[in-house]
C-alpha cells in the first residue's frame, strides 16, 4: 500500500482538505490544542477514524517527537502532471510565475520552497527526479500544508522543460551569486520562470544555459551566500512586490 504518516497540525489540517484518500488520524492522549480538536472534528465528518495514541507511540509512528500532538496515515503524495501543467497554463495572459528547483537535496529546504511559493501565488513548482530529494514527509511538514494546494511536478529533465516553457512564453531566469546582474534590476512581469540551484553546486551549467537572464542576490557582510530556500524566497517575493500583489 502507497501511503505515509504526515505529522503537525498544519500539514494534517492540509491533508484532510485535500484530495487524498486519509486512512486514519492519531492524536496525542491528553491533547488539549482546541486546534487538534477542530481537526478531529473534521475528520470524524469526513468518515476518518480518530485513534489516540500516547505520546510515545506517536513519536514512534511519526519518526519525531516534533508531531505538536497529532499524525495522519493518508495515501502517499502524488506528484502532477507536467503536460496537464503546461497545457493549463497555456493560454494565461498576464502575470505568472513557476518555481524550477535544480537539485535541491535537504528536503526542509523543498519544503521551504514550497510553501514560499504557495505564499507568492506561484501556480507550480518544478522539480528533477534524480539527485534531488522528493516531496518526503518531512518535506511536506515544513511546507505547512502547501503541498495539498500548490502542483508539484517531477520532471526527467529540468533543461528540456525549460525549453518547453520557452516555447510557452515564459522568459527564465537563473540564480547564480557570481552573476553581475542583481535581481533588483530585473523587470519580473508576464510569464516567468524562477531557476533556483542547489545548495552546494547552484544552477548546472546545462540549466544555466537555457536562462534567458541569470541574476544574483546583493548581499552585506562577509558571509559569501545565502541558504537556498532563502535566495527562493527572496527572489520570488520581489516578483510580489513588483506585481503589487494584494
Amino acid at each position: 500500500m502507497n501511503e505515509e504518516i504526515i505529522c503537525g497540525v498544519n500539514p494534517v489540517k492540509e491533508a484532510l482538505r485535500g484530495t487524498r484518500k486519509v486512512y486514519e488520524l492519531f492524536v496525542a492522549e491528553g491533547a488539549a490544542d482546541q486546534r487538534i480538536g477542530k481537526i478531529s472534528e473534521m475528520a470524524t465528518e469526513k468518515g476518518v477514524a480518530v485513534r489516540r495514541r500516547t505520546r510515545v507511540d506517536l513519536t514512534r509512528l511519526a519518526g519525531t517527537d516534533h508531531h505538536q500532538g497529532i499524525a495522519i496515515r493518508i495515501e502517499s503524495f502524488k506528484y502532477a502532471d507536467i503536460d496537464d501543467t503546461l497545457a493549463s497554463l497555456k493560454e494565461t495572459d498576464g502575470d505568472v510565475m513557476i518555481l524550477i528547483l535544480d537539485g535541491i537535496q535537504d528536503p526542509h529546504n523543498l519544503g521551504a520552497l514550497i510553501r514560499s511559493a504557495s505564499c507568492a501565488d506561484a501556480v507550480a513548482v518544478i522539480i528533477p527526479k534524480d539527485r534531488a530529494t522528493g516531496v518526503t514527509a518531512a518535506a511536506e511538514k515544513v511546507a505547512a500544508g502547501a503541498v495539498e494546494t500548490l502542483p508539484v511536478v517531477q520532471v526527467t529533465n529540468i533543461a528540456t522543460t525549460l525549453e518547453r516553457l520557452k516555447e510557452d512564453g515564459f522568459w527564465i531566469y537563473g540564480a547564480d551569486a557570481e552573476s553581475r546582474h542583481s535581481l533588483y534590476q530585473q523587470k519580473l512581469r508576464g510569464k516567468i520562470a524562477l531557476v533556483i540551484g542547489s545548495e552546494g553546486e547552484g544552477i548546472r551549467p546545462l540549466v544555466r544555459k537555457k536562462c534567458d537572464v541569470v541574476f544574483s542576490i546583493p548581499l552585506a557582510g562577509c558571509v559569501g551566500s545565502l541558504n537556498a530556500s532563502v535566495a527562493g524566497g527572496v527572489a520570488m517575493f520581489e516578483v510580489v512586490r513588483q506585481r503589487g500583489l494584494k
